[in-house]
């Protein structure tokens, strides 16, 4: 995977092919970004590239990508493999991890993201939510019946949805 190196991301449960998917979304993402000439910087997420003072801030949590807007700054980015659980119609994303993202955002006033999609969009759909909208709109918090782990269901009508031919204006339309 060009660009993209394998990597274990803690919030797969080890499972090699979740980690699989997980690194074909990023990379389906960074295609997305540069058909859309969209700046960016890709986040190596080994350890070695972190301060030991960064290391304590994130806590082993990292976004994938730091992506740059004109007339804004910039973003981070931690795209995920997700697919809508049939069953309640939300996407889960990890409880742990979202607040780590949380309490980073407010100590170093940044913005970070989720973007999900997934093979069911043929990656060509991408779901966007702001960190603090997950904490913010009252979304619930449950415990994974499978890895005993907090997550948020997000239903999808609380993402910005940007299509393979969508600009990511997309998002400043819905409102930063």
């Amino acid at each position: 995977m060009e660009n993209i190196e394998k990597r274990d991301k803690s919030d797969n449960d080890g499972n090699s092919d979740n980690i699989l998917k997980g690194n074909l979304a990023e990379l389906k993402f960074k295609d997305w970004l540069d058909k859309h000439n969209i700046p960016y910087f890709y986040i190596k997420q080994d350890m070695e590239t972190f301060s030991s003072a960064l290391k304590n801030s994130f806590s082993g949590k990292r976004p994938d990508f730091m992506i740059l807007l004109p007339n804004f700054g910039f973003i981070f980015v931690d795209v995920k493999n997700r697919a809508i659980n049939q069953k309640y119609k939300t996407y889960p994303l990890d409880s742990y991890e979202t607040k780590k993202y949380s309490s980073v955002q407010r100590r170093f006033n940044l913005h970070i993201w989720y973007v999900l999609s997934n093979e069911n969009f043929d990656y060509k759909t991408w779901l966007w939510i702001p960190v603090s909208k997950v904490l913010e709109s009252g979304i619930p918090q449950f415990i994974s019946s499978k890895s005993k782990e907090d997550f948020y269901a997000v239903p999808p009508e609380e993402f910005i949805q940007i299509a393979d031919s969508d600009s990511i204006d997309r998002l400043f339309s819905k409102g930063l």
